[in-house]
């Protein structure tokens, strides 16, 4: 049955890209595998829902033939056929036809030439991994490097699957054209399709020499060092996409990688939004006469002034120093001051507040 990728993001079918892509964020946090209640089946769901509803061109196709499309394959469901009739029992040998398996007649057809009759590029598979970064590094953003074993291009060859300094040569199979046209008749008629050339993957050519370190593939299972530029002001659990840095394939276009940004905890400070919460406790005498507070910012010390008289559950501003917003403009410090009053008194204290109740303090 196939699926209805809207329903699976839980959005409308006339959703915004923005939409989709908060809906994509929640539920990836949701089911994300390395969560203690993730799953991996409903991760894998809603990636492949995403991918099709984020790119504008998937997105239409899918919306033109509704339940026949298939995203994540980029095409028809094979032995579907027309409004999900199933043609796989029709073999070969019948009334006078070489039928073939006409369910795949109707998947290669829609698969490679419902598009003018454009071969599918070959996608290699989207990967995830997670960053831990500390609560100040969140605030201002950082560059990290991590190294990840994955199918990739190939440093010898850059991917061409030829050894170094050899040509090209035409291939023998498709002649060069990268694809081959098949012609297949059935009682409904004959139908042509288009499909990439297995020998070439699609490129026309072939090595004249391979490479010796991927044996003319031009991908291999190797580490690779990748670069991740986290933006100021991420919140924890939210995900990055480096496009086109997933799996390599074979002449073909890479998958995406998926990078969670976990988020460690800060001591004193507390988000929301932009700005930056916390606690101040105060003696009595300090939140009666007033004092300055050394405040240990993320951008270092500050002295911050506590004016006489503060009341308890007083919140305290100081503009500037919180998250960055764009724009230059960042959030604020909010300083909840709490009063602490002491449990036993002197006896001189306790003249001393004699005196200041008698005031009508």
């Amino acid at each position: 049955m196939a699926k209805d990728y809207y329903e699976i993001l839980g959005v409308e079918k006339g959703a915004t890209k923005d939409d989709i892509k908060k809906a994509f964020r929640k539920l990836a946090h949701q089911y994300h595998p390395d969560k203690n209640q993730g799953d991996d089946a409903k991760f894998k769901e809603v990636n492949e829902a995403y991918q099709t509803l984020s790119d504008d061109q998937k997105r239409a196709q899918y919306d033109q033939f509704g339940s026949g499309f298939q995203g994540g394959a980029g095409g028809f469901q094979g032995g579907q056929g027309f409004g999900g009739f199933d043609f796989s029992g029709f073999q070969n040998g019948q009334a006078g036809f070489d039928m073939g398996d006409i369910g795949d007649i109707f998947s290669e057809f829609f698969a490679g030439g419902a598009q003018g009759g454009g071969a599918r590029t070959r996608r290699g598979r989207d990967i995830s991994t997670e960053i831990h970064i500390s609560f100040s590094e969140s605030v201002f953003g950082i560059e990290r490097k991590i190294l990840l074993t994955k199918q990739a291009v190939c440093d010898t060859c850059t991917g061409s699957g030829a050894k170094p300094g050899t040509k090209m040569t035409e291939c023998k199979t498709c002649n060069g054209k990268g694809q081959i046209r098949e012609t297949k008749r059935s009682f409904l008629g004959t139908f042509s399709t288009t499909k990439i050339c297995e020998e070439c993957h699609g490129s026309g050519q072939v090595p004249h020499e391979k490479c010796a370190t991927c044996h003319g593939m031009g991908v291999l299972r190797r580490q690779q060092e990748i670069e991740v530029r986290i933006p100021a002001g991420i919140h924890d659990g939210e995900m990055i996409r480096l496009t086109g840095m997933g799996e390599a394939v074979s002449h073909g276009q890479p998958g995406d990688l998926y990078i969670k940004i976990n988020v460690g905890t800060h001591p004193m400070f507390r988000r929301e939004g932009n700005d930056l919460h916390m606690d101040l406790n105060l003696k009595l005498t300090d939140a009666l006469l007033g004092m300055t507070y050394d405040l240990e910012t993320l951008d270092g010390k500050i002295e911050v002034k506590i004016p006489e008289g503060v009341s308890p559950n007083e919140i305290l501003r100081v503009k500037g120093k919180g998250v960055p917003s764009g724009r230059g403009k960042r959030g604020d410090i909010l300083i909840h001051v709490h009063i602490k009053l002491p449990h036993k008194l002197s006896r001189e204290s306790k003249n001393l507040i004699e005196k200041l109740r008698k005031e009508g303090i």
